[in-house]
């Protein structure tokens, strides 16, 4: 692996200090700003993996807002950037604050020169070695345990989670068989205050119309017959934790004017009984059905639906997910090749661009099974598409790995797109790419761009 670039961005006011400061890193490339705008501009150029950032930025230099916004929009752009925050010796409360939004440390002026070089070069070490270990655990690219995503869509997805997490609202999930709605229904669950309180699930489809109803709300002795003792059902036995409720779709509209009213009133009653019973719950739903077409069908409660989406997520199938049916397959082609003693095996060109061109109707479900079978039956060393019962297609065609022209492509669709968002303005256009107004104006004569500058 080649040597990354050490690289630090000082964000310092005070001119004196900033020089100081530029002077004391001598293992480091360094680059400066003065002001939240050009602290942002010199990130997007520089990437740096380490920040100092003071508080006291202009236009509040005695205050800690303009400081605190600079942390959040770094945060924004670059989450894995180890911020050190620099405060004034009466100033824990801002530097306690700065760590609650994100900052990796808080050191106080007037810092040591060889304290905040050790800060420094520590920071700077477990960045990368975070780096490398996103580069060998495809899991590790992801904020949730145990979920496998590396496409922006899918982090997306998991941004989502981690926000909705801590609250309490009904949250909905919505995605096909397959996309993982229970896995992130359970990060719901565990990275909430609620953790370490009960987790139940049921599904709804697969549980008959006779017996959902005592499985929800559980029933008296003597209620039908077979009754013979008092049993709690599923919502209660949920009490103080979260319940999931898979397949909500297929609720029958009796049990949702029931699971209706216990959201509205946080009570239940129990099959065969008079009292009410309150419980603390926090709900989760999933469904793989459009729920407002079977609104306009009759098939599902309006004011159930709006009940249950205080909080709608939208989980893209696999095919949506750029890239990441090969960082699955690999994840369990590792995961079953050890499970069975085949360390060995591995994919064939023509089963990666299969995998690749695959539209995946069974989602992550369906991969994983495949990629199973396709181990367990695997008699050399590589499993070929054929193993996994894909269609190899044109390899040629497949995997357009041409670095020169992805790279190309994606440069002159960025310029054009920062060209436009800065309305024709090339010096806005450049700040927007990280890049200086010469180096835009090289690449767009390197490409033919259609560009007149303004």
């Amino acid at each position: 692996m080649n040597a990354r670039k050490k690289t630090l961005l000082i964000v310092e006011d005070d001119p004196g200090l900033q020089s100081a400061l530029k002077w004391s890193f001598d293992e480091f490339e360094v680059v400066t700003a003065s002001d939240r705008e050009n602290a942002i501009a010199q990130l997007r150029r520089h990437e740096p993996a380490v920040v100092t950032l003071d508080l006291g930025l202009p236009p509040d230099p005695g205050g800690a807002t303009e400081g605190l916004a600079t942390l959040g929009q770094i945060l924004s752009l670059a989450p894995r950037t180890k911020v050190i925050v620099v405060t004034g010796n009466n100033d824990s409360e801002n530097a306690i604050r700065a760590i609650a939004e994100g900052a990796w440390l808080f050191c106080q002026k007037p810092a040591d020169p060889e304290l905040l070089g050790f800060i420094v070069e520590r920071a700077w070490h477990l960045h990368e070695l975070e780096e490398q270990q996103r580069s060998v655990n495809p899991a590790a690219e992801s904020p949730l345990a145990g979920i496998i995503a590396t496409s922006p869509e899918m982090l997306e997805v998991c941004r989502k989670i981690e926000k909705l997490a801590p609250t309490d609202a009904t949250a909905l999930l919505l995605g096909d068989s397959g996309t993982g709605k229970e896995l992130l229904a359970r990060s719901l669950h565990e990275l909430s205050p609620r953790a370490d309180q009960p987790w139940i699930a049921i599904n709804c489809a697969a549980i008959p119309e006779n017996l959902l109803e005592s499985e929800l709300f559980g029933y008296e002795k003597g209620a039908f017959t077979g009754a013979n003792k008092t049993t709690p059902g599923n919502v209660e036995c949920a009490n103080g934790g979260t319940l999931f409720l898979d397949e909500v779709g297929d609720l029958p509209l009796p049990l949702q004017a029931k699971l209706l009213r216990f959201l509205q009133e946080r009570v239940i009653v129990r099959v065969g009984g008079r009292k009410e019973i309150p419980v603390d719950v926090r709900v989760v739903c999933a469904t793989h059905r459009n729920l407002q077409e079977q609104i306009q069908q009759g098939a599902f409660r309006e004011d159930l639906y709006y009940r249950i989406s205080e909080i709608t997520i939208n989980i893209p199938s696999l095919s949506e997910r750029q890239g990441e049916a090969v960082v699955l397959a690999n994840y369990f082609l590792n995961q079953y090749a050890d499970q069975f003693k085949k360390n060995s095996v591995r994919f064939a060109p023509d089963a990666l661009a299969a995998i690749e061109n695959y539209s995946w109707p069974g989602n992550v479900r369906e991969l994983e099974n495949r990629v199973k079978r396709a181990i367990i039956m695997a008699e050399g060393k590589h499993i070929a598409a054929a193993d996994l019962e894909l269609d190899p297609g044109d390899q040629d065609q497949s995997l357009p790995f041409n670095l020169r022209q992805i790279r190309e492509e994606a440069e002159s669709k960025a310029l054009l797109r920062a060209y436009q968002y800065a309305s024709g303005n090339v010096s806005q256009a450049a700040e927007l790419l990280g890049i200086t107004r010469p180096t835009f104006y090289s690449l767009v004569k390197k490409y033919n761009l259609n560009i007149q500058a303004k």
